[in-house]
């Protein structure tokens, strides 16, 4: 008999701050509370759905109690989590948002913990919007298209562009990833030389932009938003060249997934949708 449930963690990219953060909050909450084992699991990029589904394969192997999932692509991951919920794990679903259709279809229900994208990116595309004035034109680098996620920031990033009558000279994505964002923006810029804003949908990608607007003499002439809030691009908030990002509080979305997976494991019904905080940070000025 187990004398504590062992819960999975499976994130995505582990050389993301984001989820080293969302590792930490997570490991630090299992040592506090000592009511569970905890097995956190990533992958190396923000890509790599195949090693993803592996990961969830593993921790239905090894027999887990409960799967907290941050899926890459929000259909790829839903035979697995379905095999999983098949052989008696209850899963918990974090951050981006499993297809709902594609689960339905399975008859299966769970519960989601995660942020209002599309609520906070229009909040941190408005800074942008405002700080521009209408007519701008901007440049939107968007994360991973499969991912729930990356579809909601550009639909909010979107209604910013509506409603300040901004013109979007190109949108393109960059998978999430700082070095990818970097080339693509680099060859962006080179097309669109007078562009005078930059929407990314996370702060890595922010960086890659950065980069190039620095190499260029751009930073804090060409101003950026991101999402996120994480470490790296605080340096650019200080000093200007970065408006606003968002904080999503990842480490404690971890945690209230785990929450969650202690309380369906202790008899409540796996379902239902419950939102976590975000908060715009402005630290220019």
């Amino acid at each position: 008999m187990k004398i504590k449930p062992i819960i999975g963690l499976v994130m995505k990219s582990l050389e993301a701050e984001f989820f080293q953060e969302m590792k930490k909050g997570a490991l630090a909450f299992a040592e506090l509370e000592n009511s569970f084992d905890l097995i956190t699991l990533g992958t190396s990029t923000q890509t790599e759905i195949e090693l993803q589904i592996e990961l969830v394969n593993k921790l239905i192997l090894d027999k887990v109690d409960a799967i907290v999932l941050v899926p890459i692509d929000s259909k790829a991951l839903v035979p697995v989590t379905v095999k999983a919920i098949q052989a008696g794990i209850k899963v918990i679903n974090i951050d981006i948002r499993l297809d709902e259709e594609l689960l339905h279809q399975q008859g299966v229900e769970l519960t989601y913990v995660g942020p209002d994208n599309k609520t906070a990116s229009t909040q941190v595309g408005n800074v942008l919007a405002e700080n521009l004035g209408r007519h701008a034109k901007v440049i939107l680098i968007e994360g991973l298209r499969v991912a729930e996620n990356a579809q909601q920031r550009k639909a909010g990033l979107m209604e910013s562009v509506a409603a300040y009558g901004l013109d979007v000279v190109a949108s393109e994505a960059a998978d999430w990833e700082t070095g990818k964002a970097e080339q693509v923006f680099e060859a962006l810029y080179a097309q669109h030389p007078d562009v005078e804003g930059v929407m990314c949908c996370n702060d890595a990608m922010a960086l890659g932009v950065l980069r190039v607007l620095e190499r260029n003499a751009k930073a804090g002439i060409i101003p950026v938003v991101g999402f996120d809030n994480n470490a790296s691009v605080q340096p650019y908030l200080k000093s200007g060249a970065m408006l606003a990002t968002i904080d999503a509080f990842g480490s404690q979305m971890a945690v209230q997934g785990i929450g969650f997976a202690l309380k369906v494991l202790n008899g409540m019904e796996n379902k239902g949708s419950y939102a976590t905080d975000f908060n715009l940070v402005q630290l220019a000025g």
